[in-house]
C-alpha cells in the first residue's frame, strides 16, 4: 500500500464528477476532501501535481449490503481484522464506502456486530460506513439462506435497542413489515435515522403501501426473497416500482434477476432511485469453490453462489463489476451505472458527502482504464494502487 500525500493534483484523466465529464481538467484533493476541478493548467500553488496516463477518474462506489469479504463473512468474524479484511477485498473491487451486513443471527452477535462498527467509526477505520442488519424480523416463508431458527418478531424490547442505537454513522434494517406488531414502529425507527428496507417478505400490496405510509425507505435486492408483481396482486414489487420515494437495491449479476427484468424496473422506478448493491459474500477476492455459510456448504459456479439444494446464497459480485455489468447486460450509459453504484446510494443513506466529485465531497475517487479496470482508489485521499 501507497499512501498519497495531500494537498495533491490528479491530472491527465478524465474526471465524472457524478453529474458531468470534465476533460483538460485537474481533480484537487486536500485534507481528505475535494477542493474542486481546475483547469491543468491552472492547478493553485501548494497542490503537487499527480499525472495520469488517461482513463477517467470517478466518484468511489458505495455499497449498502457486504456481508463479507476475503475470506471473511460479518457474522463469523465481526471484529476490527474481520472488517479491514472485507473493506481490502472490496476496495480492489471499486467499493470506497460500505456497510458491513450482518444476516440473520442471534441478540448477542448483533450485539457484538453493533459494538465492532462503533469502535470502527471511532477509530475512522476507512470504507466503514455504517452497518447493514439484514433480518432478523424475517418471514421465514422468504428466508433464502437466513436460519429459520434466529428469525423472529421484533418485540418492544428489540424496538426500544434499535431507537437507542448511536455513534454508528448510517443504519440500515432489512425487515418484512407484515411481520411487525405496528407499522408505526417503522416510522419511529426512522425518525431515529434508520434506514428501514423491506425485503424477505411476503407482504401484499396493501401491507406494502402501508408500509411505505409508514416509512419504509428502499427494498433490499428488488426482486429477490419478496412477492412478484401479477396482474391482480401487485405484490411488494409492484408497490416498489409505483412508489416515486423510495429506492431499490438490484444485485445486477446476471444470476439473481433476469436482464430483460432489470430493464424493465429501471425504466419504471423514478430516476435515481435504483442503485447497485452486491449482497457479497466471503467468496468476493478469494479462489475455491465450496465454503461455509453459517454452517451450511455453498457452491461457486460460474460466478454464481448456491446451497446444495439450489438456493442462492448470496452473490459473488463486486461492485465495480456490477457496473460493468449494467452497461454490458443492460445497455446503461455509463454516467448512470456510475451514478446507480455511487451518488444514489449516497443520497439513500443521507451521506452528502460521499457519492459525488463536487467540491466538499469526501476524496473518495476511482481511475479507472477505459475498460473499467480499477488501476487506483483513494479513500478520504489515502492512495491505494492496483496496477
Amino acid at each position: 500500500m501507497s499512501q498519497q500525500q495531500l494537498p495533491v493534483a490528479l491530472r491527465g484523466a478524465r474526471i465524472f464528477t457524478g453529474s458531468e465529464w470534465l476533460d483538460g481538467h485537474a481533480l484537487l484533493l486536500d485534507s481528505g476532501r475535494v477542493a474542486g476541478c481546475v483547469d491543468e493548467q491552472a492547478i493553485p500553488a501548494g497542490y503537487a501535481p499527480h499525472s495520469l496516463e488517461g482513463g477517467m477518474l470517478v466518484p468511489g462506489l458505495v455499497d449498502i449490503q457486504v456481508n463479507g469479504g476475503g475470506g471473511v463473512l460479518f457474522n463469523d468474524q465481526p471484529d476490527i481484522a474481520g472488517l479491514r479484511t472485507m473493506m481490502a477485498a472490496h476496495r480492489a473491487h471499486g467499493t470506497t464506502a460500505m456497510l458491513p451486513t450482518l444476516i440473520t443471527d442471534t441478540d448477542a452477535s448483533m450485539q457484538q456486530a453493533i459494538a465492532v462498527i462503533k469502535q470502527a467509526r471511532r477509530e475512522s477505520l476507512p470504507g466503514i460506513a455504517g452497518i447493514h442488519l439484514e433480518g432478523p424480523y424475517l418471514n421465514i416463508g422468504k428466508k433464502g439462506v437466513h436460519r429459520a431458527s434466529q428469525i423472529r418478531v421484533m418485540d418492544e424490547e428489540h424496538r426500544d435497542w434499535l431507537l437507542a442505537l448511536t455513534e454508528l454513522g448510517s443504519v440500515v434494517l432489512t425487515l418484512a413489515p407484515e411481520q411487525l406488531p405496528d407499522l408505526a414502529w417503522i416510522t419511529a425507527l426512522t425518525e431515529r435515522g434508520v434506514r428501514v428496507c423491506a425485503g424477505h417478505t411476503l407482504a401484499d400490496y396493501r401491507v406494502m403501501q402501508a408500509a411505505l405510509q409508514h416509512g419504509v425507505a428502499g427494498f433490499t435486492h428488488l426482486f429477490n426473497a419478496m412477492s412478484g408483481m401479477q396482474s391482480r396482486d401487485p405484490g411488494v414489487v409492484g408497490a416498489a416500482l409505483e412508489d416515486a420515494i423510495s429506492w431499490c437495491g438490484l444485485i445486477v449479476d446476471g444470476h439473481h434477476v433476469h436482464p430483460a427484468s432489470l430493464k424493465v424496473a429501471i425504466r419504471a422506478k423514478a430516476r435515481g432511485k435504483m442503485m447497485l448493491v452486491t449482497d457479497a459474500m466471503h467468496t468476493v477476492g478469494v479462489a475455491g469453490e465450496e465454503f461455509a455459510l453459517l454452517g451450511e456448504a455453498i457452491y461457486r459456479r460460474e460466478g454464481c453462489l448456491k446451497t446444495a439444494d439450489g438456493t442462492l446464497a448470496g452473490s459473488d459480485l463486486g461492485m465495480l463489476e456490477a457496473v460493468r455489468n449494467s452497461v454490458e447486460m443492460l445497455g446503461l450509459p455509463l454516467e448512470e451505472a456510475l451514478r446507480m453504484g455511487s451518488l444514489y446510494p449516497a443520497q439513500f443513506l443521507r451521506r452528502q458527502e460521499l457519492g459525488h466529485l463536487h467540491k466538499g465531497a469526501q476524496a473518495d475517487v476511482l481511475w479507472l482504464s477505459e475498460e473499467l479496470q480499477l488501476r487506483s482508489s483513494w479513500i478520504g485521499g489515502v492512495a491505494e494502487h492496483y496496477c
